[in-house]
């Protein structure tokens, strides 16, 4: 084989690989984000109404995991609302927050901090229409949720980073050929 086949395999090998890099790269840093994020309707199937009992909606969220980046989904028909309350206290004492949200907000979890979420109508609060989220726990769960991704994976893949990303393969798979 002379020396100009010899290096023609080569770039073609070069080039394989490439492809190969950007085939097994390229949807990885596609789920680089959000990739285990994950909505809750809150309530489930019952959704966000005065529920059939108090611990209804401790319950339902003892059974979850929640975890930063996730969103809660509140979802009603009917005379209801939602508003974030910022402490125990005024979650236990129901007490209006003052600024409430309609059917279907979607709240992202983007703390630690315990979340306290109470409806404000009439008596629907005292009648068990609340409910605390807690980061990074379940009463199902004996081990700890795996941490988040650090900030600086979540947030590296941006349309520019993808962009050059490829630019860049394209730019090498051109210099091999023209080599």
């Amino acid at each position: 084989m002379g020396s100009r086949s010899r290096g023609m395999m080569n770039k073609m090998n070069m080039v394989m690989a490439c492809f190969v890099v950007m085939a097994v790269a390229f949807p990885s840093l596609l789920n680089l984000k959000g990739a285990t994020a994950e909505d809750y309707v809150v309530g489930d199937s019952f959704g966000w109404a005065v529920p059939p009992n108090t611990s209804f909606y401790s319950e339902w969220a003892a059974s979850k995991t929640f975890q930063i980046g996730d969103g809660l989904v509140f979802n009603w028909t009917g005379d209801h609302n939602v508003g974030g309350v910022a402490s125990k206290e005024e979650y236990d004492n129901c007490i209006d927050p003052g600024i409430v949200f309609g059917p279907g907000v979607r709240i992202a979890i983007n703390s630690t901090d315990s979340l306290y979420f109470i409806c404000t109508v009439g008596d629907h609060c005292e009648r068990g229409q609340k409910v605390t989220i807690t980061v990074g726990s379940a009463a199902n769960n004996s081990s700890p949720p795996p941490p988040p991704p650090p900030p600086s994976y979540a947030s590296s893949l941006t349309p520019t980073t993808l962009g050059s990303f490829i630019i860049s393969t394209l730019v090498a798979i051109s210099f091999l050929n023209h080599s």
